[in-house]
Formats: C-alpha cells, sequence, structure tokens
C-alpha cells in the first residue's frame, strides 16, 4: 500500500523539503553540547561552576558585541555582489580570533568576542542574502540580529514553539526598531528603542556566551582548544541563520501562520521519532 503525502495548502514539496531543514537547524543541539562534543563532559562541570563575577562580564561583553557587530558587519556587507554565505572563510577567521583567545588565557576572550561576533554578524547577513532578504531594509537587517536570541539553552530546549516564542517575544521591539531604523541612519544605535531590543537580545546570547567562556576556562583548551569553541561558535549561529531564513523566505511566500503551524507539526514529528 503506498501512503501518499498530504500537503499543506500552497506548499510544494521543495517548500516542504525547505521547512524540514530549518527544523532540523533550530532544533539541533545547543551550544553547549557542540562544546561538550569537541572538549567533554568536563565542560558541562566548569559551566556550572563559573564564578558569577565572570557570567556578569560575559553579559556586559554579548551586548557590546552586539552593538559593535550590528554596526560594523552590515555596514561593510557588499548587497551589489551575488549573495554566497562564504561560511568556510568565516569559520576560518572566527576561529583563528579564539586562537588568540585561547593563548592569551580567558581574560582575552572579553576582547576577543566582539571581533568574533562581528565576523559571524557578516557569515550570518550572507546567509540572509542567500535565502533572499532584503539587508537594505531595517527588518532584513535586523532580522540578523535576531538570529542571536534564537538558541535554547538547557532549560528552554522542551518548551512548545521554541523558536517562534523567541521570535514573538522580540515582536514588538523588532517592529518598533524598524520603524526607527527607516527613519534614521543606522549610527544612531544609542537610540533607546534600539538599546532596548540589543539588551533583550543579550540576554539570550549572553547564556550562550557564558558557555563559551566555561569552554575557553577548561585548563587543556589553550590556543588550540579556543580556536575549536570558536568553530563551534560559529557554526551554532550559522545553522540558526540557515533555519531562520528559510523560514522568513518562506513566509514571505506562504504567510506566518501556515509555515509556523507546519513547522510545529513537523518539531512533533521529529520529537515522537526521537523518542
Amino acid at each position: 500500500m503506498t501512503v501518499v503525502e498530504i500537503l499543506p495548502p500552497g506548499l510544494s514539496n521543495a517548500d516542504l523539503e525547505a521547512l524540514r531543514q530549518a527544523v532540523e537547524c533550530l532544533e539541533d543541539r545547543s551550544f553547549a553540547s557542540r562544546a561538550a562534543t569537541l572538549l567533554g563532559r568536563q565542560v558541562e562541570t566548569w559551566s556550572r561552576s563559573l564564578p558569577a563575577s565572570l557570567r556578569r562580564a560575559a553579559a556586559r561583553a554579548a551586548e557590546t558585541a552586539l552593538n559593535g557587530a550590528l554596526k560594523v558587519a552590515l555596514r561593510t556587507i557588499d548587497t551589489a555582489s551575488p549573495p554566497r554565505a562564504a561560511r568556510g572563510a568565516h569559520r576560518a577567521a572566527a576561529a583563528a580570533s579564539g586562537a588568540i583567545g585561547g593563548a592569551f588565557g580567558l581574560a582575552s576572550t572579553v576582547i576577543e568576542l566582539p571581533i568574533s561576533t562581528t565576523i559571524l554578524m557578516r557569515s550570518i547577513a550572507q546567509i540572509a542574502r542567500e535565502e533572499g532578504e532584503d539587508l537594505t531594509q531595517p527588518e532584513g537587517a535586523l532580522a540578523c540580529l535576531e538570529v542571536f536570541a534564537l538558541s535554547d539553552e538547557p532549560g528552554e530546549a522542551a518548551i512548545e514553539g521554541g523558536y517562534f516564542a523567541a521570535r514573538g517575544a522580540l515582536a514588538r521591539s523588532v517592529a518598533d526598531s524598524a520603524r526607527y531604523l527607516a527613519g534614521h541612519r543606522i549610527a544612531g544605535e544609542s537610540a533607546p528603542v534600539l538599546a532596548r531590543l540589543i539588551a533583550q537580545i543579550a540576554t539570550r546570547f549572553g547564556l550562550v556566551v557564558s558557555e563559551k567562556f566555561a569552554a575557553q576556562a577548561v585548563p587543556v583548551v589553550g590556543a588550540i582548544g579556543g580556536a575549536a569553541v570558536n568553530l563551534a561558535f560559529a557554526q551554532h549561529f550559522q545553522t540558526l541563520a540557515r533555519g531562520h531564513f528559510i523560514i522568513r523566505r518562506l513566509e514571505r511566500l506562504h504567510g506566518h501562520e501556515a509555515v509556523s503551524a507546519e513547522y510545529r507539526r513537523l518539531r512533533g514529528d521529529a520529537s515522537r521519532r526521537e523518542a
């Protein structure tokens, strides 16, 4: 007996396959699990014992990094050239900055983070272009920034519709920021509306940064390990970016409601297969 899959209204086979890819990208692994695969489970122990002062430093560094990334990376994207994500080059650059941080110790990672985040932001912006995003529009630029708030960390992975919940929590700030940017130069990052959005995103991004700091705090890491951690860091957010911009591309074609409903169905199917 042949089982015929009934496609959701308006979604082609190609769209459905793209949506499956997005679910896999957005629901796969946290950065902490990637780091543990690289360096062993001792990363989790170091993460739990990370001093409060270092967690605060991670939060401050995350906000600084996001401000710098938004200002520098999007301004230097060549929107006239064909969209190519160039993930390999950006991963290599991020790994190199991580090697520098690893060689000079944990304290230097606070200095290194804005560099690696800016490199990563450029990669995210290129992925966005590859999926048809218009980065000359405020919504497209801000969607790149949203990627840093999409990572599910321990305790959040089981939340139903986590990806859309994260976007929903930012929706008002993103809309307000887009309206502001429509009438101002992007140089005005200190505007309260943008500062509020950056702060919201930094709250979630800071959790991943804390995990990154913990991984680089493992005594055996050093320069080589620092490069590996940054490579995992880059891969993590590039994977999230791919899923995020696939979703946005499909939403432009079929609308938010149709895509989110099918996303949740596919997510549930994947969870049942893993159970």
